[in-house]
């Protein structure tokens, strides 16, 4: 007989998705006052999800970077969600990109790359004096290494990785 790990509750599931969401609202927020445009956020195709898709122009050229975040909380196993980009994910993550670059033709003649944001999530015990979050969070004053509170959330970008695959 083999062990198999626990199920996660359908509660616990529904509280990573939103800390996905909300660590990819984070990254987002971070690009953009980088000097990035936001193409799309969880943009779905047959072969899987890209988390965000941003272009950034400067005066000489104009990159495309697909990001995958991962979100993670203390006492995580995967080097806060950097070992969870295996040769199969980044391979995964390609293929999601070339259909993205086919639908979007005109993007397609940027030269593109890969990068990862690591955001450290924390929550909050819950409490009847909890704020619960209610409408999308003001993410303004995002700077690296810097915590932003959000309801019951304490998220962090801890690392951007650019060109991650290179």
């Amino acid at each position: 007989m083999s062990a198999s790990l626990p199920r996660r509750s359908s509660t616990h599931k529904r509280a990573d998705l939103t800390m996905g969401a909300l660590a990819e609202e984070l990254v987002a927020q971070w690009l953009t006052s980088q000097g990035w445009k936001i193409h799309q956020k969880r943009w779905r195709c047959p072969v899987g999800e890209l988390d965000l898709i941003a272009q950034r122009f400067d005066q000489s050229s104009s990159q495309i970077a697909f990001i995958e975040v991962k979100a993670r909380s203390r006492g995580n196993w995967d080097a806060d969600g950097l070992l969870a980009i295996t040769p199969q994910k980044q391979e995964k993550l390609r293929k999601a990109a070339h259909f993205f670059l086919a639908k979007h033709l005109y993007l397609a003649a940027f030269p593109c790359r890969f990068d990862i944001a690591l955001v450290s999530c924390q929550r909050s015990p819950i409490t009847e004096e909890s704020p619960q979050p209610i409408a999308p969070p003001n993410f303004a004053s995002v700077k690296l290494g810097q915590p932003v509170a959000i309801g019951i959330y304490r998220l962090t970008l801890q690392q951007y990785v650019e060109g991650a695959f290179d």
